[in-house]
């Protein structure tokens, strides 16, 4: 009996992870992490990451800076969303900050094949601080991730598919070198 219930549990997962109509897995599309990243959240479009203790707003801003370029990516845009809010005599409980990154080479291959995908781009890295448990104010970095994006595009092309992968991988690794301010 108990050989029974093992195997129909086994079944039942099994069919229950048995993507598409054929039966067959459909690997998840998301970017890839290190080993010492943490892991993606395939639910949510934000992968966030705390800055490392002693690396400042300034430290994140230039690794951004320094990494992108090193990489081919061009900054076209930084929104300082908490001075708007200052200047508006809101309290932005914290620093605000979105930053704008592109890869024309892999954001091409997206767009050639998709052009609805440009309400994306350029892809957002965020700057903030939020409280933390002891409700003191800690410096984080996020981005949306261009594979959730991608979700919304009815049938991605295979080409779409792997340049938004590519792409969400190396901005990853940019948040996460920018988080440590590495540059």
């Amino acid at each position: 009996m108990r050989n029974l219930i093992l195997m129909l549990s086994f079944l039942f997962a099994f069919s229950a992870c048995a993507g598409g109509p054929s039966g067959k897995m459909q690997p998840e599309l998301i970017g890839k992490v290190s080993a010492d990243m943490p892991a993606i959240d395939s639910s949510t479009s934000i992968y966030e990451l705390p800055v490392k203790s002693g690396v400042s707003y300034q430290d994140v801003v230039d690794s951004l800076k320094s990494v992108s370029e090193g990489l081919n990516f061009v900054n076209p845009a930084n929104f300082p969303i908490g001075e708007h809010l200052k200047q508006r005599g809101i309290d932005p409980q914290g620093i605000k900050d979105v930053h704008s990154f592109c890869s024309l080479s892999l954001g091409a291959e997206i767009m050639l094949d998709h052009p609805e995908f440009l309400v994306f781009v350029p892809c957002r890295i965020a700057i903030y601080e939020k409280p933390d448990a002891q409700q003191n104010l800690k410096l984080f970095i996020a981005l949306a991730r261009p594979t959730f994006d991608l979700r919304s595009i009815k049938t991605p092309t295979l080409r779409a598919q792997k340049a938004a992968q590519e792409l969400e991988t190396i901005l990853l690794n940019i948040i996460y070198k920018a988080s440590k301010g590495d540059l």
